[in-house]
């Protein structure tokens, strides 16, 4: 399979065969960044963000995969991070944390799809990071020693 044919998205809401997941459409350009297909990995249980009381190395809102490198690089343990970057599927280990704009992304693409309460890797705090509550698109700070599902996400370019 040639790579044009391997990067042409299903429907959004679809299994994208060879991805690893869901296509959950694109995340525009911002800060700078070029805008990225977001495909969404298989829940991976409940896990905690981080520690309490401590201030995680990074708090971007926008990029998950920058997060997650800092999370996992740390000194500190963040199981939410390392989980999703662990994760593995159609022999792709390019899986992070999404941050607190990409699970929005994916909510305002994949809304009909109810998943409860999933971890970003965007922290608020010391104390708190946000969640995103996929049945109605709510976001908040959630207490980082909180036990909230986790959904992978890798990107893709756009060509």
């Amino acid at each position: 399979m040639n790579q044009a044919l391997q990067l042409t998205p299903p429907a959004i809401g679809q299994v994208w065969p060879g991805q690893g997941g869901i296509y959950a459409g694109i995340v525009p350009a911002r800060n700078g960044a070029e805008a990225y297909h977001l495909v969404i990995g298989e829940e991976l249980g409940r896990f905690e963000w981080g520690p309490y009381e401590v201030e995680a190395p990074t708090t971007s809102l926008t990029d998950g995969l920058a997060n997650t490198l800092a999370l996992i690089e740390s000194s500190d343990d963040y199981p939410a991070a390392k989980a999703a970057a662990a994760h593995q599927a159609d022999g792709h280990n390019d899986f992070y944390l999404p941050a607190a704009a990409e699970l929005y992304e994916a909510w305002l693409n994949l809304g009909d799809k109810a998943w409860g309460w999933v971890w970003s890797s965007s922290q608020r705090s010391a104390y708190y990071a946000f969640g995103m509550y996929f049945d109605d698109g709510t976001q908040y700070s959630t207490v980082k020693i909180t036990e909230l599902r986790v959904r992978p996400v890798r990107r893709l370019p756009i060509q």
